[in-house]
């Protein structure tokens, strides 16, 4: 079985850069994802985003558990954690049901068009 306390030991000795491009990345292509399934892209776009989105959030999963490993248990690792977790299973719902992920996405942008409009007509 390979050594993998190296891998780990650059994993926490070089948090703050993995984090400081991870936490961008996973948001931003799994919001990419969000928009392709959102404008019925086609389903080579979605399954290259959901990829490298997947491979992202694995890695953040993955840097949080050499944490956990040591016994680092602090608010930051739970919140990084769950942002890797809500990535993961965000884009797996785009490779499982990208047609129901597609409805809620509508139906989550008709509701913010109905309260922004309600909002305007309430003025006058």
């Amino acid at each position: 079985m390979p050594d993998l306390n190296p891998l780990f030991e650059f994993s926490r000795t070089h948090c703050v850069a993995i984090c400081t491009f991870l936490v961008p990345a996973n948001l931003l292509v799994t919001i990419h994802t969000l928009w392709l399934v959102g404008f019925a892209r086609p389903i080579q776009q979605i399954h290259r985003s959901i990829a490298i989105a997947i491979l992202l959030a694995l890695v953040m999963i993955s840097h949080v558990m050499t944490w956990f490993i040591i016994g680092v248990v602090m608010t930051q690792t739970y919140v990084l954690l769950s942002l890797g977790t809500v990535c993961l299973v965000t884009n797996l719902w785009a490779i499982a049901h990208p047609t129901s992920l597609h409805q809620q996405l509508i139906n989550l942008i008709n509701k913010f068009s109905l309260l922004k409009w309600k909002v305007v007509g309430d003025k006058s």
